[in-house]
């Protein structure tokens, strides 16, 4: 009896860190698809968006569990993240709900990074973000 209540002990522990795992697996995820970081570009640079555990919607359209991206390119501190995201050469919206781009970069060394914002373009709480990538733009 002991021994079995060691087994299940074991069992239950085991399946408590398998939905401990799930539940990091399930958090939404931004992420750049293409180009890969520290690759050699030319411009104008096409870049991919991924998205795990939520879906695209564009601007506009508020839907539970949805968003759009925003590329931030070079940006030193990420924006306000209670606050819209800015619109301006650094900050790119694609409130379509876009998930590729071309743009147009100048030869050197770039920083790239995706934000979901709301149907507002605010952050959702917590942000969803990738990481930053650097590439390098050639002549």
């Amino acid at each position: 009896m002991k021994r079995l209540m060691q087994v299940t002990a074991g069992v239950v522990l085991v399946l408590c860190g398998a939905v401990a795992v799930l539940a990091e697996d399930a958090q939404p995820r931004a992420y750049i698809i293409a180009p890969l970081n520290g690759a050699q570009v030319t411009s104008p640079v096409t870049i991919k968006f991924g998205l795990q555990n939520m879906g695209v919607a564009p601007a506009g359209v508020e839907r539970a569990n949805t968003g759009h991206h925003h590329l931030l390119i070079d940006v030193a501190q990420l924006p306000a993240l209670d606050k819209p995201v800015p619109t301006d050469e650094y900050h790119r919206h694609f409130g379509g709900g876009q998930t590729e781009t071309r743009i147009e970069l100048t030869p050197g060394i770039h920083r790239l990074q995706l934000l979901l914002g709301d149907h507002n373009h605010v952050p959702h709480q917590p942000p969803v973000m990738s990481e930053v990538i650097t590439i390098e733009v050639q002549q």
